[in-house]
C-alpha cells in the first residue's frame, strides 16, 4: 500500500457521506469508537487534553452525521461561550436581561430557521393569503460571496439540532440565575455542548450535572465497567429487534396504506408502534449512557419505564425525562407555573390558536378558541376558587403544545401534544371526584356517544363508544371493590393499578396515530398526510371486523406478537428484577461478559434489516 492509497483511505473515513452516517447499529461506529477509546485511553489522565480531544472527536462524529452543519454547531459553541462570560460578567441587571434576551433570540433563531422555516411560511401564506416560497438565505449569501453552489431553494434540517440548541439555553439560563459559573475554557465549553454520545438525540444535559464531570480525574469502578457494557447491549437489542424489525416487517407497512389492512392489523400496527418509538428512543439513550460510561462521564436517566404509568402526567415524568424536565423549568414555570397568568401565557395560546386556524382554514377554530380564552379569564376573576386550576392548566396546557411542536414543524405533532395536555387536565379533574361521581359521569357520556352512534354510525363512534363502555365498566368494578374494602385493612391496588396502567397505555398509544403518521415527512406534507392516515386507520378499526380472520391474522403475525408481547412483558417487570439482573451481569466475570457480548451480537446479526433505519429522534 503507497501513500496514495493510505490517503484515499483516510479520505473515505473522514469525510462526510450522506449514505453512511455514524449511527450506533453500525459496525463502522463501534470501528470508530474503539480507535477514540483506544487514544483516550492515552489521554484520560491528562484533563483539559482529554477534553480538547473528545471535542474534535464529538465535532469529528457530528460532520460525519451532518457535514457542513458541524459548522453551526461550533457557531451554537462560540456564541454561547462567549454570552455566558458577558452575563456572568455584567453588574446592571439590565445588562445581564438584555444580554440573556439577546443570547436565546440568536439560539431561537437558528433553530427556527432550520426547523420552522417552512411551517412559520405556511402559517403566513395561509393567513395573509400570500405565495410566498422558502429561500435558503445562508446558502444564497454563501454562494454569492464565497463561490459555493448550495441549493438555495431548500432548508435541510441538521441532526440534533434541537438538542443542542436547547442544552445551550440551559446554560445560558442558569448562568444567568446564578447556578453555575461560566466555563472560563472555550474547549471545555465545547465538549459539554457536543459530547458525541448524546449529541443527536439526547438526553439534554444540564450544564450543573456535567461540568463539574469535565474536571474530575477518570475513574471507573469493575463495576460501572460491567454497567456500560449492559446498557450497550440492552440498546442494541432494543432497537434492533423491538424497533427495527417490528417497524420494517409490519409497523411501517400498515402505516404506509392502512386501507389495504384489516381492522385488528391496523390496531396492532398502532400499539406495535408503541413500543418500537420507545424500544428505538430508549435503546439510543442506553447505548449513549453506556458509551459515555465506558469514558468516565454519567449521563441522566432519559426513561423510567414509561407504560408502567397510571395516568398522563406520570406518564411525562418517566417519558423522555430531560426534555419533561427542561420544558418545566424553561417554560413552564417562566410562564407562572401553577402561581399565575403571564402576558407569556396569553401569547402563546392566542399564538398557537392562530396557527390551529392557519392551517386547518377553519373559521370556528380562531372565534371558539379566543372565546374559550375570554370565558377562563372571566372566570379567574369572578371565581377566585378556580384561579389556580385555571392557572395551572393553562399553563401546562402551552407546555404540552409547544412540546408538540418542538417534536415536529407540523400541525400533527401539535394536535399530539395537545391531546397529551389534555389527558393530564382531565385526569387532574378525575382524581378529585368520588367513585359514585365518576360512575355517573362515564355512564351519562357513554349513553351520549351511544346515542350518536346509533343515529350517525361511524367507526370514529365505534371506538368512542366502546372506549367509554369499558371505562364505565373498569370505573363500575371499582365503586363495587372500594364499597367491599372500605372496611377492611386491605384495599383493591392489584386491579386499580393494572386497570390504570392499561388505560394509560392505550390513551398515550392513540395519540401516537398523529406522532407516527407525520414523522419523516416535510411539513408541507405533514399536515395533510398525517390526517389522511390517522382517518384511514381509525376508519379500519372502528368498522365491523370479519371475526372468521382473527386467528388466522394473529397466526400469521405470530413472530410480531411474541416480539411485542415478550418486550411488553419485560418493560413491566417489577423494577427491583430489572436491578438484580443489571447488577449481576455488571459483576459478572469478564469471560463471562464476552460470552455474553458475542451471544448477544448473534443475536441481533439475526434480526438486522436491510435497509438501514435511522434513529426516530434524529429528525428532532
Amino acid at each position: 500500500m503507497n501513500w496514495q492509497d493510505i490517503g484515499q483511505f483516510l479520505y473515505r473515513v473522514l469525510a462526510f457521506d450522506k449514505e453512511s452516517p455514524l449511527l450506533f447499529t453500525q459496525f463502522y461506529f463501534w470501528a470508530f469508537f474503539a480507535i477514540v477509546f483506544t487514544i483516550f485511553s492515552l489521554l484520560h489522565n491528562k484533563i483539559l487534553l482529554r477534553n480538547i480531544y473528545l471535542l474534535f472527536v464529538s465535532l469529528l462524529f457530528y460532520y460525519k452525521t451532518s457535514g457542513i452543519f458541524v459548522l453551526l454547531l461550533i457557531f451554537t459553541i462560540i456564541v454561547n461561550y462567549f454570552f455566558g462570560i458577558k452575563i456572568h460578567k455584567s453588574v446592571k441587571t439590565s445588562h445581564k436581561k438584555a444580554l440573556l434576551t439577546l443570547t436565546i433570540v440568536i439560539n431561537l433563531f437558528t433553530l427556527i430557521y432550520f426547523k420552522y422555516a417552512y411551517f412559520f411560511t405556511d402559517v403566513y401564506n395561509q393567513l395573509f393569503h400570500t405565495d410566498n416560497e422558502v429561500i435558503n438565505i445562508l446558502a444564497k449569501w454563501s454562494n454569492n460571496f464565497v463561490g459555493t453552489h448550495f441549493t438555495v431553494d431548500k432548508i435541510l434540517l441538521p441532526v440534533g439540532i434541537s438538542f443542542f440548541i436547547f442544552q445551550a439555553i440551559s446554560y445560558i439560563m442558569d448562568v444567568y440565575r446564578d447556578r453555575i459559573q461560566p466555563v472560563k475554557n472555550v474547549f471545555n465549553f465545547g465538549f459539554y455542548i457536543s459530547f458525541f454520545p448524546q449529541l443527536v438525540a439526547g438526553p439534554i444535559v444540564r450544564a450543573h450535572e456535567f461540568i463539574p464531570q469535565m474536571y474530575e480525574p477518570y475513574h471507573l469502578t469493575k463495576k460501572e465497567f460491567g454497567l456500560a457494557i449492559f446498557w450497550i447491549l440492552n440498546g442494541l437489542l432494543k432497537k434492533i429487534i423491538l424497533s427495527d424489525y417490528l417497524a420494517v416487517n409490519f409497523i411501517d407497512r400498515i402505516f404506509t396504506n392502512p386501507m389495504m389492512y384489516t381492522g385488528l392489523e391496523n390496531l396492532m400496527a398502532i400499539f406495535g408502534y408503541s413500543l418500537q418509538v420507545y424500544a428505538d428512543f430508549s435503546g439510543y439513550t442506553d447505548i449513549a449512557i453506556g458509551v459515555a460510561l465506558l469514558m468516565g462521564f454519567r449521563l441522566p436517566k432519559n426513561f423510567n419505564s414509561p407504560y408502567k404509568s397510571t395516568n398522563p402526567g406520570e406518564f411525562w415524568k418517566r417519558w423522555h425525562i430531560s426534555l419533561s424536565t427542561w420544558l418545566k423549568d424553561y417554560l413552564y414555570i417562566p410562564l407562572g407555573g401553577n402561581r399565575r397568568i403571564s402576558f407569556g401565557t396569553y401569547f402563546w395560546i392566542l399564538t398557537i390558536i392562530t396557527i390551529f386556524y392557519a392551517l386547518s382554514g377553519q373559521i370556528w377554530i380562531l372565534i371558539g378558541g379566543v372565546s374559550f380564552i375570554f370565558i377562563l379569564f372571566l372566570l379567574t376573576k369572578l371565581i377566585p376558587s378556580w384561579k389556580k386550576f385555571i392557572q395551572t392548566n393553562i399553563n401546562l396546557m402551552d407546555t404540552m403544545l409547544i412540546g408538540g411542536l418542538w417534536h415536529g414543524a407540523s400541525l400533527n405533532f401539535m394536535i399530539w401534544g395537545g391531546l397529551n395536555g389534555l389527558g393530564i387536565v382531565i385526569y387532574k379533574l378525575w382524581r378529585q371526584m368520588s367513585y359514585l361521581q365518576k360512575v355517573l359521569l362515564v355512564s351519562a357520556i357513554t349513553l351520549i356517544i351511544g346515542y350518536f352512534r346509533f343515529t350517525n354510525p361511524t367507526p370514529a363512534w365505534n371506538i368512542a363508544f366502546f372506549w367509554m363502555a369499558a371505562i364505565t365498566v373498569g370505573t363500575l368494578i371499582e365503586l363495587i371493590l372500594s364499597q367491599i374494602t372500605s372496611k377492611r385493612s386491605d384495599n383493591f391496588s392489584w386491579f386499580q393499578r393494572p386497570w390504570s396502567i392499561l388505560l394509560t397505555f392505550v390513551f398515550i398509544t392513540f395519540t401516537r396515530l398523529f406522532f407516527r403518521s407525520g414523522s419523516n415527512l416535510n411539513p408541507a406534507e405533514a399536515n395533510i398526510v398525517a390526517w389522511d392516515t390517522a382517518t384511514q386507520m381509525i376508519n379500519q378499526i372502528g368498522s365491523s371486523w370479519n371475526m372468521n380472520l382473527v386467528l388466522n391474522i394473529l397466526y400469521e403475525y405470530r413472530v410480531f406478537l411474541i416480539l411485542f408481547l415478550g418486550g411488553m412483558l419485560i418493560h413491566w417487570l417489577p423494577k427491583n428484577w430489572k436491578r438484580w439482573y443489571r447488577v449481576n451481569f455488571a459483576l459478572m466475570p469478564r469471560y463471562v461478559q464476552l460470552i455474553a457480548v458475542i451471544v448477544s451480537v448473534f443475536i441481533a446479526f439475526q434480526f438486522i434489516t436491510a435497509d438501514l433505519q435511522p434513529f426516530i429522534y434524529f429528525q428532532f
